[in-house]
């Protein structure tokens, strides 16, 4: 069956972000023939899940799998129990309806320089996406890094029990020296 990897970017950040950029290279040169789609996704959560599915969708009949990085890796674990499939998940946000909760208001993405509002009915959104209990959690990969400024690199460790999980010591929310994982990270994703 064709493969389709779909990669999810994080909150406040977009396609051109050091990872997804990263993700992308390697895939053009390692894996020419797997089709790879690093959508900008919206700022809202259901918006965001919205264009995921209708990528999904679009590639009916192809085994799609995912690559999410901190909100991206809350996405992607909601995607993969809707559709299956699997993920990698990168320094993953386990409950980002707390921490969005205190960045409700006006945000400039960094990237794209778009303005937009975070409001009450966007953390509303994304407790309705929470994922209680993972099912066919073999399908998942986790990397966090310690040193992550942002979340709490624990709640991942006890969200994901059971899953391929890889712990470094230090590190930050961009997960350092990500690129050295992407042939491994390809391996798990393509092995049926």
């Amino acid at each position: 069956m064709e493969k389709v990897i779909i990669y999810l970017h994080g909150f406040l950040s977009s396609p051109q972000s050091q990872k997804a950029q990263q993700t992308l290279a390697y895939v053009t040169t390692h894996y020419p023939d797997i089709l790879i789609e690093i959508p900008k996704l919206a700022h809202y959560p259901q918006a965001a899940v919205d264009l995921i599915e209708q990528l999904v969708k679009r590639h009916a009949g192809k085994k799609c799998h995912f690559i999410g990085s901190s909100l991206g890796g809350f996405l992607s674990t909601y995607m993969v129990q809707k559709f299956g499939g699997k993920a990698v998940v990168i320094n993953p946000a386990v409950k980002p309806y707390e921490l969005l909760a205190d960045y409700m208001g006006a945000h400039v993405n960094p990237y794209t320089h778009e303005e937009f509002t975070l409001d009450a009915s966007h953390i509303e959104q994304l407790i309705n996406l929470d994922v209680k209990t993972i099912e066919q959690v073999e399908n998942f990969w986790v990397l966090l890094q310690t040193g992550d400024e942002t979340l709490d690199y624990r709640q991942a460790l006890e969200k994901y029990q059971g899953a391929k999980l890889t712990v470094e010591e230090g590190g930050d929310h961009s997960f350092q020296d990500f690129e050295r994982f992407l042939p491994d990270i390809f391996r798990f994703l393509l092995q049926d």
